[in-house]
């Protein structure tokens, strides 16, 4: 089985929690979308996002993590997601997984992750090197045909035990503490000097969406293409990743006149 694992940021540090939730439950939606049913997510979080969609296997965890003891807005956001991300990966445990992947609450991933790993047990996992870049509200999206996993967070599906986890977690350390699930981009190389190598995912396996109004880093930078990476999000790609234009929330409506 593969457990996903969604850390998803608070309320009270998100620029506006009615996008933050739009974000989620278009993300959610994408996970639940597999063609095998041999999956979970797990959903760690401050406190509930209210949205119409659910399905049987969504587990919430709620927490009340204290605000990180962090010098930059960037260095705890990093921290409060690595603790959502080991509290979900500790939790996985019951559910008995081959593997695990953490995806960030605003992206999107294929459909055809779950059964590619129910085919290959075994294996110590992949990592995303192809996939898709999204500018939201676009009728376009860009392919990213190498390094995906570099740039974007959701990127790695490991072997569950090649998560390093403690015996006994612990959720009031500082960043160093969750640094291997927050770099996901030195994961592979990690692994592969342990002699655990993970393999390229052999298809496209996420949509990373960029200028969303709350991306932990500003990524509009990410967006220079050439035309030739360029191509209409058809029908095909919008279905394999549940990828769907959000509303234009009231409330970001508001943020922008200001």
């Amino acid at each position: 089985m593969l457990v996903f694992v969604i850390p998803l940021k608070s309320a009270e540090v998100s620029n506006s929690w009615e996008r933050v939730t739009q974000l989620f439950e278009r993300c959610i939606k994408s996970v639940c979308n597999q063609t095998s049913p041999n999956f979970h997510v797990i959903v760690v979080c401050h406190e509930k996002p209210k949205i119409e969609f659910t399905h049987p296997h969504i587990t919430y965890i709620t927490v009340d993590f204290s605000p990180p003891n962090e010098p930059t807005p960037e260095a705890k956001g990093d921290t409060d997601k690595g603790r959502k991300i080991l509290k979900g990966l500790m939790y996985a445990r019951q559910f008995s997984p081959t593997h695990t992947m953490t995806v960030d609450a605003d992206d999107c991933v294929s459909e055809k992750l779950a059964k590619f790993v129910q085919q290959h047990p075994d294996s110590n996992g992949w990592f995303i090197n192809k996939g898709y870049k999204y500018q939201e509200g676009s009728n376009y999206i860009y392919i990213k045909r190498s390094n995906f996993y570099k740039m974007c967070g959701t990127c790695n599906i490991l072997r569950y035990d090649l998560n390093d986890l403690p015996k006994t977690a612990e959720y009031n350390r500082g960043y160093g503490y969750y640094r291997y699930y927050i770099d996901h981009a030195k994961v592979r190389d990690i692994l592969k000097n342990k002699a655990k190598a993970i393999k390229s995912l052999p298809f496209p396996g996420a949509v990373y969406i960029l200028e969303t109004g709350e991306n932990l880093f500003n990524n509009s930078r990410r967006l220079s293409f050439s035309l030739f990476n360029r191509k209409l999000l058809n029908q095909s790609l919008r279905d394999e990743f549940g990828l769907y234009k959000l509303q234009q929330s009231r409330e970001i409506f508001q943020l922008s006149e200001l």
